[in-house]
């Protein structure tokens, strides 16, 4: 069985891989496919890709979509970001944007815990060991020789330490929000 906390790292590496190019990341396929406890509870079972492209699981799009849906309805996330914002002056834009960060903000804090991967504040000294997961830590600057490494926090990181997104809708997945006639 996957941990929960790799499964919440595929999720969102998933969902932005979609997005970007259309497809799961093949070393997640891999290990999900790999995984002894087989498909998530819920999730239909997939058959191997024949290519070297794995499929997209519709349960993992939809979740994506999902997820998006959410962050459009309560923070219109993507009525801000399609937008062209050439028009607009900066105090307009630090308003709109205002909106949208609490919006966005309360959808996250409703369906995910959120958690730094380092508690340490930014700017001070950490030291990282020997078995450094280099999925949660990005090593930068001058990284000849072997762990540990003494430096300093640029970035503290984020994880999802709890996802409880609701039950995805039965039908329209693939709608982001829908279009709204007003009839006279």
């Amino acid at each position: 069985m996957i941990p929960y906390v790799r499964r919440v790292k595929y999720a969102f590496r998933t969902f932005f891989s979609i997005l970007d190019h259309g497809r799961v990341p093949a070393d997640v396929a891999t290990a999900l496919a790999q995984s002894p406890a087989g498909p998530t509870a819920g999730a239909p079972p997939t058959a191997p890709a024949a290519s070297t492209t794995p499929a997209v699981a519709p349960a993992a799009a939809d979740r994506a979509v999902q997820l998006l849906a959410l962050l459009q309805r309560d923070g219109r996330l993507l009525d801000f970001v399609m937008e062209d914002l050439s028009a607009y002056g900066d105090a307009q834009i630090g308003a709109a944007a205002r909106d949208v960060h609490g919006g966005c903000r309360t959808v996250l804090t409703k369906y995910f815990s959120i958690a730094p991967v380092i508690e340490d504040a930014e700017g001070q000294a950490v030291t990282l060991e020997r078995d450094v997961d280099p999925a949660r830590v990005k090593v930068i600057g001058n990284t000849t020789g072997r762990p540990p490494f003494t430096g300093t926090l640029r970035h503290r990181g984020w994880e999802a330490t709890r996802v409880d997104l609701p039950p995805a809708p039965a039908a329209g997945r693939s709608v982001l929000a829908p279009a709204e006639v007003e009839v006279q």
